[in-house]
């Protein structure tokens, strides 16, 4: 009785990371997603990647045998699921290198109502950030061949990620 209590309790306090995935088109994303994972997972986090078959693909022959990923759902069954309250996550991780990534990243915000993290990379990131105007924590880098700015950038916020959101 008191092993399957134990088990609840832990079940509680399981935490996990929705990372959403957007066009596979900047470089980096792959990358940055693999490392952000990584760190998650450092930090008791499991990650699940809802993405379009292009970016699930591109994490799948990344990482075969899931050491960093772990579940991995279509970004559309993923929007309707958090719609009709089917899934719940920890943390809500979007990445933003266009507009179609800032109207997900806005989606997740308001059909959920949590607090979204947006991680705005590319080319025009500075544009693309400016056009969020929804609540969330943006983290920002110009990173496109060379994933270092966004490395960066999550290795200063991911501690305060985990213990504050």
């Amino acid at each position: 009785m008191i092993a399957g209590v134990v088990t609840i309790a832990k079940m509680k306090d399981k935490k996990d990371a929705l990372l959403l995935l957007g066009c596979p088109q900047v470089p980096v994303q792959t990358g940055i997603a693999l490392y952000l994972m990584h760190g998650l997972r450092k930090h008791g986090v499991v990650p699940v990647v809802a993405g379009n078959p292009a970016a699930r693909m591109l994490i799948e022959v990344s990482d075969p045998l899931h050491h960093y990923v772990g579940e991995m759902i279509d970004l559309d069954t993923c929007i309707a699921d958090l719609a009709e309250k089917r899934r719940v996550f920890s943390y809500y991780i979007v990445f933003v290198h266009n507009d179609a990534g800032v109207s997900y990243a806005a989606t997740v915000q308001a059909i959920t109502g949590k607090t979204v993290v947006a991680l705005v990379y590319g080319e025009h990131f500075q544009e693309v950030a400016g056009t969020i105007n929804f609540p969330c924590e943006k983290v920002t880098a110009k990173a496109v061949h060379n994933p270092m700015p966004m490395k960066k950038k999550i290795d200063e916020v991911l501690p305060w990620l985990v213990s504050n959101l």
